[in-house]
């Protein structure tokens, strides 16, 4: 199983930006996808994270701001950022809580992080 994010890049502080990021390999299915991010210095911390039924949660700090989205059939997480701020930025990582159809086990699988900067 791969997780494959895209969309990092620079971006100036008010404007938005879209992260993607596609799961593949050996899947059964997901439960919940989800964002993360690390600043310098900084531990990991949850961005938002959505079920495969749509229900979301978000930080606080990312409310109102972003979106988090993901198309089922495509194994696909979505990030739409808007209102960006300096302190947004940091690497990003999605991940995955899912059950394989090699081991059937469930477990959580990490993207290798995309490193968005926001400039003020």
């Amino acid at each position: 199983v791969q997780l494959q994010a895209s969309g990092g890049g620079l971006v100036q502080a008010g404007g938005s930006l879209r992260l993607s990021c596609a799961a593949s390999g050996s899947i059964f299915n997901i439960n919940v996808m989800g964002w993360y991010r690390q600043a310098p210095g900084n531990r990991r911390e949850l961005v938002a994270t959505i079920t495969f039924g749509g229900t979301t949660n978000y930080a606080d700090s990312v409310k109102g701001r972003f979106t988090i989205s993901r198309d089922n059939a495509r194994n696909t997480v979505y990030l739409e950022m808007g209102s960006l701020k300096p302190e947004d930025t940091a690497v990003y990582y999605c991940n995955a809580d899912l059950r394989t159809t090699t081991t059937w086990s469930r477990d959580i699988y990490w993207g290798q992080g995309t490193l968005f900067t926001v400039s003020s």
